[in-house]
């Protein structure tokens, strides 16, 4: 589905300049140069270098030609946050892959909205902008063009983005706030494994505030608030393993399933600007019901 774009211009300036100035990145902009009526001015088809003055109307059509290939539809279950004609986020499942890859051809949340928009008759093209692993539940966010995507992908490189996810640790955490500032690197017998190296590691930071602690079976459990720095591979749960506080049923880190069968971690929040209205914007999702056993 196209997506149409109205701006009022309030200053002489040339369209290209206007559109850089409200994040149209070059790949866009190279597009225009070569497609007809992408960019009209007051209804007439403009080359980029015109001039524009106050009171012209700019019309931006961003067309979507056609879905992503092999993103087969399945009809999967989702919980729609927020959507709108530009972004939509998720409320993600435990036990959902996000992309399709060997041996998840038809299960991933990627097949479940190439479903949820052909139901819709629109087309569908998967531009997913953060990351959860299989496991972890909560909010993701999903760009619906081109645009949208560009945007908030410039947006998650200069950390603009954030995301607070909320974990079940074992034990109690050392301090009630902390950092811990841990690099973080590949274990060698492993292609998925990660671990603290202060050799080999990438610095990794992750903030944490405990919220709630609880005696099951006379084992303590920590539910605990955390925020990223830097955005590693496993972070959250190597650097919880790392100062002796591992999420239960964490597979990879911590195989223990006394009260919970996957790893106790969730992405409970996102703030972020809109990447086309500039307001804005907090989504959160609810503690699941499989984490609610520390509460």
């Amino acid at each position: 589905m196209n997506r149409e774009l109205i701006y009022h211009i309030k200053k002489d300036e040339s369209i290209l300049d206007f559109l850089k100035s409200e994040g149209y990145p070059r790949s866009i902009l190279r597009g225009f140069k070569h497609s007809k009526d992408n960019v009209l001015l007051n209804g007439d088809a403009i080359f980029l270098n015109h001039h524009a003055k106050p009171g012209d109307i700019l019309t931006v059509i961003i067309k979507e030609d056609a879905s992503s290939e092999n993103i087969i539809p399945s009809p999967l279950p989702i919980s729609v946050l927020f959507e709108d004609e530009d972004i939509i986020l998720l409320n993600k499942a435990a036990d959902m892959p996000v992309h399709p890859s060997l041996g998840n051809y038809d299960n991933t949340l990627a097949n479940a909205l190439a479903f949820y928009y052909e139901k819709k008759n629109e087309l569908f093209t998967f531009r997913c902008i953060t990351r959860l692993d299989r496991d972890t539940t909560g909010v993701l966010l999903i760009a619906k063009n081109a645009l949208s995507a560009a945007i908030l992908s410039k947006d998650m490189v200069n950390r603009k983005i954030k995301r607070t996810y909320l974990a079940i640790a074992e034990g109690l955490l050392p301090q009630k706030e902390g950092c811990i500032d841990a690099p973080i690197a590949r274990q060698e017998t492993s292609v998925i494994s990660r671990q603290v190296d202060f050799s080999l590691g990438e610095r990794a930071i992750t903030n944490y505030k405990v919220l709630h602690e609880k005696n099951i079976a006379d084992k303590y459990y920590s539910l605990v608030q955390l925020n990223l720095e830097t955005g590693r591979t496993h972070q959250i749960r190597v650097h919880l393993k790392y100062i002796g506080n591992p999420l239960p049923g964490d597979f990879l880190y911590n195989p223990t399933y006394d009260v919970i069968k996957r790893q106790a971690l969730h992405s409970s929040s996102i703030e972020f600007f809109h990447p086309i209205k500039k307001e804005k914007l907090l989504i959160k999702a609810p503690l699941p019901y499989d984490m609610q056993f520390i509460l």
